[in-house]
């Protein structure tokens, strides 16, 4: 039996914003039936560019309902840069804890929650497995990204912990061996980011992680809808690129220079870093 919160059984009981509204500004699904667990999160904006309807539909446990009716609730009033910041130890959080094997929901909250937000973009995906690398675990069909991303942002540190958060691993238990890998390289990767914090890169340190980072994080995205980047220059902190191929042309490309290209090497390279588009 699992111990839940009284507000993970209010919102299971009692869920919030049911349904799906027509015409949406966004729409995000992910998960499948085939696995247990499957949500639809749609919203609409006001004049403002604020959330002003949400609502969802999930098939799954419990936690899953909860946890999409608290999205839904957390989502109302912010704008899409604000919505964007949640989390799902957010989530989790506003419904007073989920139990560990049941982490799982929240993080579906917040993947449904980034495909609605790339919807509004109009930043279109195709499938998931072309997009986040091969899977990793078959039985449920999480991908590495998906594994690599919620081991980085609630710092896993145990196959158990990233089954709880991802369900990867809870079937034939194949893919142990590969998940252990992943935690070890999201450990490594980790030491080294502090070891540069403690350290000032040197001009040719930071022009390599920027080219490792633009090479293995940023260009397979944009390779996938016809893109492609190009490193320009670096003068002190101001990072100077060339969109390519179909982003050079996209009426898009100032956000995907801003919002994804520059976040990325902020967070992977420094916070100082800006980025500026070559023509």
């Amino acid at each position: 039996m699992w111990n839940y919160s009284k507000k993970v059984m209010d919102h299971f009981l009692h869920p919030r914003n049911v349904g799906e509204i027509k015409n949406p500004d966004g729409f995000g699904e992910v998960g499948s039936l085939a696995c247990g667990d499957a949500l639809r999160l749609t919203f609409k904006l006001d004049k403002n560019g604020h959330i002003k309807e949400v609502k969802f539909k999930t098939f799954g446990c419990a936690s899953a309902i909860a946890s999409s009716s608290a999205l839904t609730e957390l989502l109302k009033g912010k704008t899409v840069e604000e919505a964007e910041r949640i989390t799902n130890k957010d989530i989790a959080k506003y419904l007073g804890g989920l139990p560990d094997a049941k982490m799982h929901c929240s993080v579906m909250g917040r993947e449904a929650l980034q495909e609605a937000i790339k919807n509004y973009r109009g930043e279109e995906t195709s499938d998931k497995k072309i997009l986040d690398g091969e899977v990793t675990c078959k039985c449920f069909g999480i991908t590495e990204k998906e594994i690599k991303e919620a081991i980085r942002a609630n710092g896993l540190t145990h196959v158990e912990e990233v089954t709880n958060f991802t369900k990867a691993g809870g079937g034939c238990e194949l893919c142990h061996p590969r998940i252990k890998e992943l935690i070890d390289e999201a450990k490594t990767e980790e030491q080294e980011r502090k070891n540069r914090g403690n350290k000032p890169l040197t001009n040719l340190e930071k022009i390599a992680l920027i080219q490792k980072v633009l090479d293995e994080s940023i260009r397979p995205w944009l390779k996938q809808d016809g893109g492609d980047i190009e490193l320009i220059d670096v003068d002190g902190d101001t990072v100077s690129v060339k969109l390519k191929g179909a982003c050079a042309h996209c009426i898009a490309s100032q956000h995907t220079m801003k919002q994804f290209v520059e976040k990325k090497l902020k967070n992977q390279v420094s916070p100082k870093l800006t980025v500026e588009e070559v023509k």
